[in-house]
């Protein structure tokens, strides 16, 4: 009879163990999820505000026309080709804020430090909505490499989650100008 109990105990101490463990990976899955929407968010107002830079007439017309075409190819583009539209648009910021005069004689035109404070806070929160979506990520690779998660298939049918990897280094000019 204790050998009974005892292999009862035993199945509920694993019974509890695998729900906690399924509980947690659920919720580093919806904290994946959160991360990647609010990723999805800083990417799309980096975009918008660099599309409207673009068309408000400040740059000169080829950054311009560079930075719209950047800037609309990251907002259109389709998921499985968002890294590089998005890599693509940190390159073509950094081409058209190279230099500090070019930052200067936007400033200067109308509207134009508003513009650049905008696009500065969205160039600079996009690493790290990347940083948080990418170590939510990390932390749920770890959990789902474990044995017992892959026997007892406790990821269910999750995708395995993957990082977002893109170029997001700010524009020198542009990050200086936002540290001040």
């Amino acid at each position: 009879m204790t050998t009974l109990i005892w292999i009862v105990v035993a199945l509920v101490v694993i019974g509890v163990y695998l729900s906690w463990t399924a509980g947690r990976l659920d919720r580093l899955h919806s904290r994946i999820d959160a991360a990647r929407a609010a990723l999805d968010a800083q990417l799309l107002r980096r975009a918008s505000v660099a599309q409207e830079l673009a068309t408000a007439g400040v740059l000169d017309p080829a950054a311009s026309i560079v930075l719209y075409q950047a800037a609309h190819a990251a907002r259109q583009t389709e998921e499985e080709h968002r890294e590089v539209a998005e890599s693509e648009l940190s390159q073509a910021l950094r081409a058209v804020f190279a230099e500090p005069p070019q930052v200067e004689a936007v400033r200067e035109a109308p509207g134009g430090e508003e513009s650049l404070t905008e696009l500065g806070e969205a160039v600079r929160r996009v690493p790290m909505a990347r940083r948080f979506h990418n170590d939510a990520v990390r932390a749920a690779r770890a959990v789902r490499k474990h044995r017992v998660v892959r026997w007892f298939r406790l990821a269910g049918h999750a995708p395995f989650p993957l990082a977002f990897e893109m170029d997001d280094e700010p524009p020198v000019a542009l990050g200086d100008r936002t540290s001040h």
